[in-house]
């Protein structure tokens, strides 16, 4: 629910909608051939490919696809946590062992997700991962991410502070979405790296 909201949350709203639209477009050809490019421009970077654990999530709608690289990892042997909504918009974890480890969970009137289908391991276990992978709209010139506004990363970047965990945090967006600025707020916490289908890019 938004109360008035800040100016910076004025911003993000309205770029959301910007972003979204954009996706919304994509076909179905263009949402097949972003995912395969982002798993091999993904398995690229170095932090993965050290990567004894990964939080990571699975692709819905028009987001960048996810599924080709959950499946990369998991046959290198990398451990896959995947996240489950909960009633107060926080993440459980459960591990990702195949495409028949996942089943859809509606939430409410919201879009059906796919989520681990096994073993709750508690939101605490995303402070083993070495890697964090993010969804998000955008980011800019400093790491700074633009989220969807549900505010369950949030958490889990908060959750990650408190336990003194350092993974590299990884978002994974469309060539498009990598942009000059977005309107930044106190909690917010630059991202190591974006991943799009074209390049790696990093940020100090």
């Amino acid at each position: 629910m938004r109360h008035g909201g800040t100016g910076a949350e004025s911003d993000k709203h309205m770029l959301r909608r910007e972003f979204l639209a954009v996706r919304n477009r994509l076909t179905a050809d263009d949402l097949r051939a972003t995912a395969a490019a982002l798993a091999d421009r993904a398995l690229e970077l170095p932090e993965l490919a050290h990567a004894r654990t990964v939080a990571a999530y699975v692709s819905v709608g028009a987001e960048p696809g996810t599924r080709a690289l959950l499946d990369a990892l998991h046959a290198r042997g990398v451990r896959v946590l995947l996240p489950a909504l909960l009633p107060d918009n926080d993440l459980d974890w459960g591990a990702y062992t195949g495409e028949d480890s996942l089943a859809p969970v509606r939430h409410g009137g919201r879009m059906t997700l796919l989520e681990p289908a096994g073993e709750r391991l508690g939101p605490d276990a995303v402070t083993g991962a070495d890697v964090v992978l993010l969804p998000g709209l955008a980011v800019d010139a400093r790491g700074m991410r633009l989220g969807r506004g549900g505010g369950s990363y949030d958490r889990v970047l908060a959750r990650l502070d408190r336990a003194g965990a350092r993974p590299a945090l990884v978002v994974l967006l469309y060539d498009t979405e990598v942009v000059a600025h977005v309107p930044g707020e106190a909690h917010d916490r630059p991202v190591r790296a974006v991943v799009t289908p074209s390049g790696i890019r990093r940020f100090t």
